[in-house]
């Protein structure tokens, strides 16, 4: 099936990514830590886990602060206890807003994003306000020019709940946010087919397209949220066209 264009907008979440760099093991080390906390620290049973030692390993992140981190979730080292928060809220436009944190203390976090929503135009609504807007799934991106087709044969044959082929002739692969994330990814890999981009996301299933300085307004915000430092992740339907 065709769709839009996700090219440009997956370019742009790797661009935020490395400008943030300097601060992604900090981040990563949190991810550790609360997969195990939840899930265990045997990464064979925890998917969670697995996919945040997969990402802590491609930025060269040392194997033993990887292991310590994940000793600390499960309680096996002392530490900070950390928690998962996500907090909801509205943009320029009314576009919808997900903000993922952890934490060591909620006062201050929920503090500092509000102050971020209200300063750059938006913001910050109730719980359940805009998720349903989202579905949670991993989303696997290769660039244009991989052949469909064997995209499509591998993806599916490894659990793959849907195959995209965008206009721009980018391919995204949708799966449950479970083991079969990790399985297609593996099966791709295996087949010569890299991914550009591979995570488990907060989909928007209707966009909300901002250009000018609605768009600016908004890139603001979710500039401004991404720069905390309690904040993992932030998920939006907005499409800033440039």
């Amino acid at each position: 099936m065709a769709g839009h264009s996700k090219w440009a907008n997956i370019k742009h979440k790797k661009a935020a990514t490395d400008a943030k760099r300097g601060k992604i093991f900090t981040r990563l080390i949190k991810e550790v830590t609360v997969a195990a906390k939840l899930g265990g620290a045997d990464p064979s049973s925890n998917p969670r886990l697995r996919l945040a030692i997969d990402k802590a390993r491609d930025q060269n992140m040392p194997k033993d602060t990887i292991e310590n981190a994940a000793k600390r979730g499960a309680g096996q080292l002392d530490g900070v206890d950390y928690e998962d928060i996500r907090y909801e809220g509205y943009g320029i436009g009314g576009a919808a807003v997900i903000v993922d944190c952890m934490t060591d203390n909620r006062t201050r976090t929920v503090a500092e994003v509000r102050h971020a929503f209200a300063k750059h135009g938006g913001n910050l609504g109730t719980d359940g306000s805009v998720a349903f807007l989202f579905r949670h799934c991993g989303q696997i991106v290769l660039a244009p020019g991989a052949s469909e087709d064997r995209v499509m044969e591998i993806a599916i044959e490894a659990g793959a709940d849907d195959v995209v082929v965008d206009d721009d002739g980018s391919i995204e692969v949708i799966t449950a946010p479970t083991q079969d994330f990790l399985a297609v990814r593996e099966a791709l890999d295996k087949a010569g087919l890299k991914a550009a981009f591979a995570e488990i996301v907060m989909k928007p299933g209707t966009e909300t397209t901002l250009a000018g300085d609605d768009g600016a307004k908004m890139q603001k915000l979710l500039d401004a949220l991404e720069a905390l430092d309690d904040v993992q992740d932030v998920w939006t339907n907005a499409v800033i066209d440039d």
